[in-house]
């Protein structure tokens, strides 16, 4: 019993270690850049952003959406005879740790987002719970080559649920716990680069309401001053 003890506590040491490192590397180039437009979608946490991420390495070297998805093994399996499967089919071929992070992720979004339930319900009445999720995940990894490529906010995206987890990823990794102007400032950046911070003024975060008109101010007098 003692020795399983050490060792369930030697893993979760472990495991903690790992996720400190994906954390601290997601602030770093060119992972820095990406994890804002990546966090925007429903299912996805750091964590998660980080393990699309490194398989999928630089956007470009996927021309289009429909090579993403084959990459990951999401893409439509074929007969013999030529015919392309219907129904959610899929090849399982390809990076099945993408592909894996993808149908959790679709899990998550179906349960906590209208627009993936509602999107999850209808496919579930025409194939079913299982081919459904596999659906949703496809199409999470469609928009992930969207957002990616075009760098700009998800069509579906809330800003309020956005915003609360990039306040998230800042407080825990971006900068020093605490220090709440340059959390707020870092925060009204990245919405701005989504292009979803006009749609918020305030946002609520842990019981605490925290307003971004002041940080807006500060960002604009801070870009002027650099370009004068």
């Amino acid at each position: 019993m003692c020795n399983k003890t050490s060792l369930l506590h030697s893993l979760e040491e472990l495991v903690g270690a790992v996720e400190a490192e994906l954390g601290r590397l997601s602030t770093c180039d060119p992972w820095v850049k990406q994890v804002p437009f990546l966090v925007q979608l429903p299912g996805l946490g750091v964590l998660s952003v980080m393990s699309i991420l490194a398989p999928i390495g630089d956007i470009t070297r996927f021309p289009s959406a429909k090579k993403l998805v084959g990459y990951a093994g999401l893409g439509a399996s074929v007969h013999d005879s030529g015919e392309t499967h219907q129904g959610g089919h899929i090849t399982k071929e390809g990076r099945r740790d993408l592909r894996g992070v993808m149908v959790e992720a679709a899990w998550v979004a179906v349960e906590h987002h209208p627009h993936w339930q509602a999107q999850f319900e209808r496919l579930t009445r025409r194939i079913g719970k299982q081919k459904a999720i596999v659906a949703i995940a496809r199409k999470l990894l469609v928009a992930v080559w969207h957002v990616l490529t075009e760098q700009e906010a998800d069509t579906n995206a809330q800003a309020q649920a956005v915003a609360r987890k990039l306040m998230n990823w800042i407080t825990h990794h971006g900068v020093i716990p605490g220090q709440h102007r340059d959390r707020l400032l870092l925060l009204y950046q990245h919405l701005d680069e989504l292009g979803l911070s006009e749609e918020l003024e305030e946002i609520d975060y842990y019981g605490t309401t925290y307003r971004l008109s002041v940080r807006q101010k500060l960002l604009r007098e801070a870009q002027k001053s650099k370009s004068s």
